[in-house]
Order: C-alpha cells, then sequence, then structure tokens
C-alpha cells in the first residue's frame, strides 16, 4: 500500500471548496493541456453520492482507464471516492474539509496499489506516487483558483 497525504489552506468557505472538489468543470480544468481525459456518470455537473467518473491516461504506451465511485459523503466536512474498475490493485482517496476562521483546510489522503499487470507494477513503484501527487497538486491549485476567485460563481448554481 502506498499514501500520499496533502493539506491546502484555501481562503473560501468549506461548502464552496467541497462543490468545486466534485464538480465536472473544474476537472476538465485540471486535465486541460495533458493527454488525460474523463467522463462522468454524473447526472449534473456535481458527482453526488453513488456516482462515477471514469479517467484515462497514456502511460507506458497502454491506455490505462480508472473508475471510481463516490462511496461516501458528508457535506461539507468528507467524501471519499474508491476504484470500482481499472488497473489498480486498490485505490482510495478521501478529501476532508475543515473550515478554519479564514477559510478551508483541504485535506486528501489518497492510498493506493500499484497496476495488477507486471510491467505495471514494475514501473508504478517508481512513477505512480509521484504522478499521482502531481495530479492532486494541480487539482488543489485549481480548486484553490476558482475558490479564491470569482471563477467559482461560474461553475456553481
Amino acid at each position: 500500500m502506498t499514501n500520499i497525504h496533502l493539506t491546502t489552506f484555501i481562503l473560501a468557505p468549506a461548502e464552496r471548496v467541497f462543490d468545486l472538489c466534485r464538480n465536472t468543470t473544474v476537472y476538465k480544468a485540471v486535465l486541460k493541456g495533458r493527454k488525460e481525459g474523463f467522463s462522468s456518470g454524473a447526472g449534473s455537473s456535481l458527482i453526488a453520492s453513488g456516482e462515477t467518473i471514469t479517467f484515462n491516461a497514456k502511460h507506458l504506451g497502454k491506455t490505462r482507464i480508472m473508475t471510481a465511485r463516490l462511496i461516501e459523503m458528508e457535506r461539507p466536512m468528507k467524501f471519499a471516492e474508491e476504484q470500482v474498475k481499472g488497473d489498480l490493485k486498490s485505490f482510495r482517496l478521501e478529501s476532508h474539509f475543515k473550515q478554519v476562521e479564514n477559510g478551508t483546510i483541504l485535506i486528501n489522503i489518497l492510498t493506493f496499489e500499484g497496476p495488477r499487470d507486471f510491467l505495471g507494477s514494475l514501473i508504478g513503484r517508481f512513477f505512480l506516487k509521484s504522478y499521482l501527487e502531481k495530479f492532486l497538486l494541480k487539482r488543489n491549485e485549481v480548486i484553490k483558483q476558482y475558490a479564491e476567485t470569482e471563477k467559482w460563481k461560474a461553475v456553481l448554481n
């Protein structure tokens, strides 16, 4: 098992940060300019409990696909998503939101086991943790940009 723990301070209310973290428009902004994509089984722009999101990316000459389901949601304090289909042996991302006097502390806890195939497993040990950590940092940076400016108004009704 590999763990990643990130903490990000965002100068915005927890409800706004929580909703931006599950907003499909924000995911598109995170992936812009990358050779990756996603699709959502969400009924609206906000992914709700029980709904899925599927990511795809080409690594080592192979298209990797992972579908995660939002399995827990306590608005605006926490949500968790787990892989339901994909190359990894396991994947769970918890996002916790702690309201503080002047904003929100966003805590991401990601636990995963590398790819199921032999080559992916070998490379995964060296590459995957760094890749996923960079992806989460980018996601949090984009969420922070939306939350701390007027951009959030364009994606949250």
